[in-house]
Order: C-alpha cells, then sequence, then structure tokens
C-alpha cells in the first residue's frame, strides 16, 4: 500500500497520520516534503505510525532528516503509536535512542503540551 498522509491540528500540536509503506522513492519523499513543509509553522510535531505497515532504510533515513529539520527549526518532533514490528526495527538500528517514541497517540499529544511554553 503507497503511504498516504493525514494532516490535523490538536491545539499547537500538528499530527501526521501515516498509512502504508515509509519506503525507497515516492513514498519516503512525500512524508520528508510534507514534514519539510509543516515544520516552519509549528513547534510540535507528532508522527502518528499505527497504521505503517512497513519501513525501509529510506523511510529509515527520511525519519533522520525529519528529524534533524525540526531540531533545527525549533520543532520538536515525536513518534507515535509505531507497530511492535516498526518499534523493533528503530531498536534494532538504534533509532529508538534518537526519537522521542510513544506507544500511543494520547501519550505522544500528553508529552508535546507538557514541552508547549
Amino acid at each position: 500500500m503507497k503511504l498516504k498522509l493525514k494532516i490535523r491540528e490538536n491545539e499547537d500540536v500538528t499530527i501526521i497520520h501515516c498509512q502504508g509503506r515509509i519506503v525507497y522513492r515516492d513514498e519516503a519523499l512525500a512524508l520528508s516534503e510534507k514534514v519539510t513543509e509543516l515544520v516552519p509553522h509549528t513547534r510540535q510535531l507528532v508522527l502518528e505510525l499505527s497504521e505503517v505497515e512497513m519501513i525501509d532504510s529510506a523511510g529509515l533515513g527520511e525519519l533522520v532528516v525529519a528529524l534533524m529539520w525540526g531540531r533545527a527549526n525549533n520543532c520538536s518532533i515525536k513518534l507515535a503509536a509505531p507497530r511492535k514490528s516498526i518499534l523493533e526495527l528503530l531498536r534494532l538500528t538504534n533509532l529508538a535512542s534518537v526519537f522521542e517514541i510513544h506507544h500511543t497517540l494520547d501519550d505522544a499529544m500528553f508529552a508535546s503540551r507538557g514541552q508547549m511554553v
């Protein structure tokens, strides 16, 4: 399944709900472009991953680029609700120590509200 992205705002937090695959070429690029578009306009961004079926190395790379872009623009980026297989991949690649990962979207939203000034 190709990647579908749905954007919504909840108070001062922007949520990107990802559905499908974050893989080489169009899908990874689409996520990267969307993050690049949104980051300058928000301070809190949550990537909701509960419906992401697969992430490959290109997708992981784009997640790292998104995180770096967010940091460069004073925007916190959190990952929410990754499936067990995605969470395991993040752990195996040591990216779980780089990202702030929450088990649920509600947890990520609560953490984001705690960071708002």
